[in-house]
């Protein structure tokens, strides 16, 4: 502890893939308590992707606010939960899930499902209203039909919310902060079904029995960047998740086919990329592939790995489409190939060619943005595997520096909270809570064969 009063601090929940984090942050930006809340994301098919949204969105929020709550010795004064997008489930009178919470990606979400519109802002918008469509075709008649974020805020205060930024994955859907009440109407859905829309910093209820305000449920991606340090073109924030995203950072706007061009935070700046299969999902399946789950478990608990190891001119080249692929293709029917293994290789490669592979993603999305970058930012849970991170290097040729708080989106949550609570009253100041962990400089001998290895790999891969 930091000596900070309770309510002087706030809480960042985060409703990740594999796990709730959730952080409690201080004025000045240092994390004064934090847990870790597990669940499963199930994959009975490769075009399945799903939650118990009982447990990881409802059930999990709630104990990880209570954990970090009761570390601080009493109420904070605000918190704000953000979670990946899209994703849906159906709710009761009681907000009680009773389907299973879809995530990006679910083949289910695409049969019958509304075109894009005008004003959509991105694949992930479009996906966020077949989602909605799926969920009424399933539950017709249901209390509500919510997102992670909203079946979390409302387990928390009682109110289903979105900011702004969360109600983007809606798109056209939810333009100008309201609910299209027409093109609701086409899938069968009334406004009275959806969260509530708010604006983002601004708080949508309270918690029970405290004064801790509560927010409109966020964007993973969006509070990683807002206290990621990722704010110069040339930048390239690279969130090492359970899905990888990447964003370079540029001040022109471009736009490029199969990638997503959004405003910064910071500004005058612009983000150009999108989010791709190649993070942890991919990584840590390799990883327990090759090496056996004991394996995983290591490097989950932070244990010891070696560094670059053997020969840098004989590593395979692995594609990483175990889910197909979003960004830049946005194909599900792509899959995942080995190329160039002999009996010579070992475990350690494979482990490397799965590792350069999420770098050869990253270098394809920067040099298809066409922005000169200088630097790779690094946050995530991933940014605890040294390496990965040195992989990552290697693969781009760049710098990769690794934020302070691998819990980005949390503490980015907890710097949105104190805007709801009214401790903030400027957005910039988040960037005063970033802060860098290390770096990790490219080898020039790896570096150069790495590159001869992503011209293989965009070879062998699509040509979209």
């Amino acid at each position: 502890m930091t000596g900070a009063a309770p309510g002087e601090c706030t809480v960042g929940v985060d409703v990740g893939t594999t796990a709730v984090k959730a952080v409690a942050v201080d004025p000045g930006g240092r994390v004064v308590a934090r847990c870790r809340v597990a669940h499963r994301v199930v994959t009975p098919s490769p075009d399945r992707l799903e939650h118990d949204a009982g447990r990881a969105w409802r059930r999990g929020p709630r104990r990880a606010l209570a954990e970090v709550t009761d570390a601080l010795g009493g109420a904070p004064a605000g918190v704000v939960v953000t979670s990946l997008v899209p994703s849906m489930t159906a709710v009761d009178r009681r907000g009680v899930p009773r389907l299973p919470g879809l995530l990006y990606g679910d083949g289910r979400a695409r049969a019958g499902a509304p075109a894009a519109r005008p004003h959509d802002h991105g694949g992930e918008a479009t996906e966020g209203a077949r989602l909605l469509a799926w969920a009424a075709a399933e539950a017709p008649g249901a209390a509500g039909y919510w997102p992670c974020q909203a079946t979390a805020t409302h387990a928390l205060s009682g109110v289903a919310a979105l900011d702004s930024a969360g109600a983007a994955a809606f798109g056209a859907l939810a333009a100008g902060g309201r609910w299209d009440r027409g093109a609701l109407a086409a899938l069968g859905v009334d406004e009275g079904q959806l969260p509530r829309l708010v604006a983002l910093g601004r708080p949508a209820g309270t918690v029970p029995g405290s004064g801790t305000a509560v927010g409109g449920g966020s964007v993973d991606a969006f509070c990683e960047q807002i206290v990621s340090g990722a704010d110069r073109p040339g930048d390239v924030l690279v969130i090492f998740g359970a899905t990888l995203v990447v964003w370079v950072v540029t001040d022109t706007w471009v736009e490029v086919p199969g990638l997503t061009t959004y405003p910064g935070s910071a500004p005058g700046t612009v983000l150009v990329g999108g989010p791709s299969n190649a993070g942890a999902l991919f990584a840590d399946w390799a990883r327990a592939l090759v090496a056996g789950p004991s394996r995983r478990r290591g490097a989950a608990a932070g244990g010891p790995e070696p560094a670059r190891v053997g020969d840098p001119a004989r590593v395979p080249v692995w594609l990483p489409y175990l889910r197909g692929e979003r960004t830049p293709f946005h194909d599900p029917r792509l899959r995942a190939s080995l190329h160039g293994l002999d009996i010579t290789h070992g475990p350690e490669d494979l482990l490397r060619a799965a590792d350069e592979a999420s770098g050869f993603v990253i270098r394809r999305l920067v040099e298809r943005s066409g922005v000169a970058a200088r630097r790779v930012v690094a946050t995530g849970g991933g940014t605890r595997r040294w390496a990965w991170m040195q992989a990552v290097a290697d693969a781009t040729g760049l710098p990769v520096d690794t934020v302070a708080v691998p819990e980005g989106a949390a503490l980015g949550a907890a710097f949105l909270a104190r805007l709801v609570a009214g401790l903030e009253s400027e957005f910039g100041a988040a960037g005063a809570w970033a802060g860098t962990g290390g770096r990790i400089e490219p080898d020039p001998v790896w570096a150069r064969r790495a590159a001869e290895r992503f011209a293989r790999f965009e070879r062998l891969g699509p040509t979209g």
